[in-house]
């Protein structure tokens, strides 16, 4: 093996069709689903230095890693079957009736099944059958003592060593199997290709040894040993304390609860010796580590390019998630229960800072059901929830959620967004209510710094039901125009835009003028929400200074376009409406000015008369 010239602590196992990779922020999960694509799954866990202070004791933290492993390990493996294995066959009535009243799917039920029968199986090979067997030679050949001798020990270690071996060796029957082996030795190939110092290449890691230090098969092998001797002394204390009852089934009995009481201090030790054997590379600790060697040559197989590229992927992400704390988690696509995807997008959303009320609008909107009832459960399929999930990692990247479904309902309208516009806000539809109540039949409107045209759109569409009115929308951005364009016609709405820096550019006189302009102050904008300040366009954002800038500029030029009588509403930022009635008083000379609160209270809306 090479000389290695970085270590790592980051570790893993082979799954189902993929690799896990466990480092100390983070666990990824790369696996090939049934078409061939790979999906990646990360998730956040515990740092150790986060735990409390006694789970890092020495001997203990061993037996805290080898729980959190068996957990965490059972559950990757759980994950990527449902991941690798297609299943797109409609849900049996039993299935949909398990859903719906007892709020629990067949898979989980599954699982469980399993978790247990695998746990059991585990004991009874490794605890019971050799305790048995062994006991079976004592009774047949007296000299070799009772459950205190040296030589029963031995024997039994060495029917433990047997039966693990012919359990290895009967696995390699089996394609998948062998194809998992394969998975296990990219998982090693990996680490060892980053402690080299080499880059992540596919190239690179064909070349690495498929051996590792960490192994679990050398940390079982392990266990076995150390098993030998705690077990051994255990039972020479129970036989020196005359702790033996002379029943035979109750002494073998008591022999094989012990055992699994001794378990976690054999777990404690056999961790401490592979994490002390695993910091060398001296020729002198090599016969220790042969064993392992020789053992991990039966459980790892060289992996092809496709299971690689698992195995880099798992270690990349596991690593990003230690080095940048803001890295995202993610999901494989399976099918799953709407209540658990719910639940675990709403997580993900608030520690990202993302609104969770986000995670009710994709999965409502994408399967086509009023968020009303989401309540109700069922099961999301693999390809509704690739398509939920899609959306979902978008919107993890901080792209607003109507940027990324392409359009948001306004007024009842249906207005196409996008980065060329500002999304509309449910408080300017206060400023429509307001329009709307202020046009006459005859009338004509103009709606300034239009964007996506939304309140020109909406005013139009509900005018139109009742009154014959005209209107114009402009604004000096071509981009938002397209887009306002697109919109009057999605909506069969009859407006005339126009590109024109406010009033220039803009002809004739208007009853009617309304206006949402960009209010937002030039240093608060790096203050804003991402998913503001990065997608949003600051064309439409930035005010000016104070905010006001756009404010002054029409109130310098509004009585040259508005009719006698007329009347101008605008919205405006929260504090800003008693500045911008005063900036109209003295500038504009407006006969009355008054505000309108949102639902909120805000100040949102001021009108303005001539």
């Amino acid at each position: 093996m090479r000389k290695k010239t970085q270590r790592t602590h980051i570790g893993g196992q082979a799954v189902i069709q993929g690799v896990m990779m466990r480092s100390k922020c983070g666990m990824a999960t790369a696996v090939r689903d049934d078409t061939g694509e790979m999906q990646l799954e990360a998730i956040r866990i515990t740092p150790p230095e986060q735990l409390a202070k006694w789970k890092r004791f020495p001997f203990i933290r061993g037996v805290v890693n080898f729980i959190s492993s068996l957990v965490l390990g059972m559950g990757a493996l759980m994950r990527s079957s449902d991941v690798a294995i297609s299943d797109e066959e409609e849900p049996s009535n039993l299935s949909k009736w398990m859903t719906e009243k007892l709020r629990v799917s067949v898979g989980e039920i599954l699982s469980v099944i399993s978790t247990v029968l695998g746990v059991a199986l585990a004991l009874g090979l490794f605890l019971f059958l050799p305790n048995y067997l062994t006991a079976l030679i004592a009774d047949a050949a007296p000299v070799i003592g009772g459950t205190g001798s040296i030589w029963y020990n031995l024997i039994e270690g060495g029917f433990r060593l047997v039966i693990f071996l012919g359990y290895i060796l009967f696995t390699l029957l089996f394609k998948s199997l062998r194809e998992t082996y394969q998975y296990h030795g990219a998982e090693h190939k990996t680490i060892n290709c980053y402690e080299y110092g080499d880059e992540l290449t596919v190239e690179n890691v064909k070349k690495a040894s498929r051996l590792h230090d960490r192994c679990g098969t050398t940390f079982i092998f392990l266990v076995l040993i150390v098993s030998i001797v705690v077990f051994a002394l255990v039972n020479w204390a129970f036989s020196a304390l005359n702790w033996i009852t002379g029943i035979e089934w109750v002494d073998f009995l008591i022999s094989f609860l012990v055992k699994i009481i001794f378990l976690p201090v054999v777990a404690g030790i056999s961790y401490e010796v592979l994490r002390l054997l695993s910091k060398t590379d001296s020729v002198l600790v090599l016969p220790l580590k042969a064993p392992g060697y020789l053992l991990q040559k039966l459980t790892t197989r060289e992996p092809d390019d496709p299971m690689i590229e698992c195995a880099i992927a798992a270690f990349r992400k596991a690593k990003e998630m230690e080095d940048d704390p803001n890295s995202p988690e993610r999901s494989f696509v399976t099918e799953t229960k709407l209540s658990k995807l719910l639940e675990t997008m709403k997580s993900r959303f608030e520690k990202r800072g993302i609104d969770a009320s986000d995670a009710e609008w994709i999965v409502s909107l994408t399967l086509n059901i009023p968020r009303s009832a989401l309540s109700q459960e069922r099961i999301v399929s693999r390809k509704e929830c690739r398509e939920i999930v899609n959306i979902f990692d978008e919107r993890m990247t901080g792209r607003p959620l109507w940027y990324i479904f392409g359009d948001t309902d306004f007024c009842g309208c249906k207005i196409k967004v996008d980065e060329r516009v500002l999304i509309p806000r449910p408080e300017t539809e206060l400023l429509v209510r307001q329009a709307l109540a202020a046009l006459k039949d005859g009338d004509s409107m103009l709606d300034l710094c239009t964007g996506s045209g939304a309140i020109a759109v909406a005013v139009a569409v509900e005018a139109a039901k009742k009154k014959n009115v005209t209107i114009v929308g402009a604004d000096i951005s071509e981009d938002a125009l397209e887009v306002a364009r697109e919109n009057a016609r999605i909506n069969q709405a009859s407006v005339t835009f126009v590109k024109a820096d406010l009033f220039d550019g803009v002809r004739g006189k208007f009853d009617l003028i309304t206006a949402n302009p960009p209010y937002v102050k030039s240093g608060e904008i790096a203050s804003l929400e991402k998913e503001v300040r990065d997608f949003e366009p600051r064309l439409a954002l930035d005010g000016g200074e104070d905010g006001l800038d756009f404010y002054r500029r029409i109130a310098e030029r509004v009585r040259r376009y508005i009719v006698r009588g007329g009347m101008l509403i605008m919205e405006c930022g929260e504090g800003q409406a008693q500045e911008i009635i005063r900036i109209f008083s003295e500038t504009a000379r407006c006969d009355f000015a008054m505000v309108v609160r949102d639902d909120a209270g805000v100040e949102r809306i001021v009108k303005i008369g001539f």
